[in-house]
């Protein structure tokens, strides 16, 4: 599968786990397996774990559960990783009963970089140096405790332990927070205080040039046909989705990634010729905003949502995350209200004397889209109504040699003004 990049760390994903330990005859209340990522395999040879998996039951979790390991883009001379300088003790099962011995450790890390996770040790020893790695204070983004997957109540332990997951913070616009899947302790049953952390990446498109606008040539109304689309993409990693028709396994080994497509064209709102010997006002009034309800039904489907982070809740999904498309690439770098429902626009100009003039919306075609380019969901048509574009009518068309150049928009042409407002109150919000 293609690899995810931030900066110098490289992040990969396995679905194969090694079996640790278990809390098999301790009496505990509750379940609880511990498993430590694979990366056996040739194509994650240079790949490390990030902690020990916890989980609150005895099944086998291979090809079941999906975790991020992680290496250096630089390899050997890379500083996105480092092995912890030592490891601290958190907890031992002495007195519980369990079948066979363990203990949990925290690594500490180098100055400047943090661990993601615990570590399972062998009876009591201590973990080797080598079972885990340290990620760089820069790729990472400060988390927070998730829920409780496991406490020793009940298990006659020489000291209380609680194990937790860790959940990313809301993503920031243009940005995806990955949780590493594993977890942190507490020597209580209280929810603990203690750093967390979430991998990061990066959720931009390369965005191309907007259409031009069309040229206006002659009075007479243009057709739609005369307006030429562009394509701007966003590449979405597999665990953003939740893909209706495939599991996570299935997800990440037959579309690790997803593409995100807006086509954009310019739409014609309205068309004017004013036959008068004076300037004279026109207007027309055009629908901003999304049509169909589908942008709805796309985060009913998915969860990926067009107008703020996601997942909405994060039980939904594993391994966690939190997502924000680039409001650019969503049209919400003013407000995200036009997504909610389609709204009126009134669009006001002047036309100087035996002049035409053709008013254009930028509109805009979502379609997400699995590896093998089969649809996810309906495709999402709206409008954008932040820009009004005009063309004035030209006297003759040029020769095919020629450019045309695309016309400023109204305030750069003095002859022409125009005024764009809503029927309804639609004050911004940053």
């Amino acid at each position: 599968m293609p690899l995810l990049q931030f900066n110098d760390l490289l992040i990969s994903f396995t679905s194969e786990f090694l079996p640790l330990w278990n809390d098999k005859g301790s009496g505990a209340h509750n379940a609880i397996g511990l498993w430590r990522p694979s990366t056996a395999s040739d194509a994650l040879n240079p790949f490390f774990s990030l902690g020990d998996i916890a989980v609150n039951h005895y099944r086998n979790i291979n090809q079941s559960n999906v975790v991020a390991v992680v290496s250096d883009a630089n390899k050997v001379d890379g500083t996105a990783l480092r092995p912890p300088v030592d490891y601290q003790l958190v907890w031992h099962d002495e007195g519980t009963g369990a079948l066979s011995n363990a203990s949990i450790w925290r690594p500490i890390p180098p100055q400047g970089y943090v661990a993601m996770g615990l570590v399972y040790g062998v009876n009591y020893d201590k973990p080797s140096r080598h079972a885990v790695r340290c990620v760089r204070e820069d790729l990472v983004v400060a988390s927070k405790v998730g829920e409780r997957i496991w406490n020793d109540k009940g298990s006659g332990s020489a000291s209380d332990l609680s194990t937790w997951s860790i959940m990313p913070p809301d993503a920031s616009a243009g940005e995806i927070y990955l949780a590493p899947g594993t977890f942190v302790a507490n020597n209580s049953y209280a929810r603990p205080g203690l750093a967390t952390y979430s991998l990061r990446l990066a959720l931009t498109a390369q965005l191309n040039d907007l259409p031009p606008t069309p040229v206006l040539f002659g009075t007479e109304s243009p057709t739609l046909e005369e307006t030429t689309p562009t394509l701007q993409v966003c590449e979405i990693p597999w665990f953003c989705v939740k893909d209706p028709e495939l599991t996570a396994v299935e997800q990440f080994q037959s579309s690790p990634v997803y593409r995100l497509e807006r086509t954009d064209r310019h739409m014609l709102a309205g068309f004017g010729h004013n036959t008068e010997a004076t300037s004279q006002p026109f207007m027309w009034t055009a629908t901003k905003g999304e049509l169909g309800g589908n942008a709805k039904a796309l985060a009913f489907n998915t969860n990926v949502d067009l107008s703020r982070e996601w997942p909405v809740y994060a039980p939904a999904f594993d391994p966690a995350f939190s997502a924000h498309l680039d409001r650019e690439f969503t049209h919400t770098q003013r407000s995200a209200k036009g997504w909610s429902q389609p709204s009126p626009l009134e669009i006001i100009t002047y036309i100087a004397p035996n002049k035409a003039v053709a008013a254009y919306l930028l509109h805009s075609e979502y379609r997400l889209l699995r590896q093998d380019g089969s649809q996810v969901s309906g495709t999402i048509s709206y409008t954008n109504g932040d820009h009004v574009y005009l063309s004035e009518s030209q006297e003759t068309e040029p020769q095919p040699e020629e450019t045309v150049e695309r016309l400023s928009p109204p305030q750069a042409q003095p002859e022409l003004e125009v005024t764009s407002y809503d029927l309804f109150d639609d004050t911004l919000t940053p």
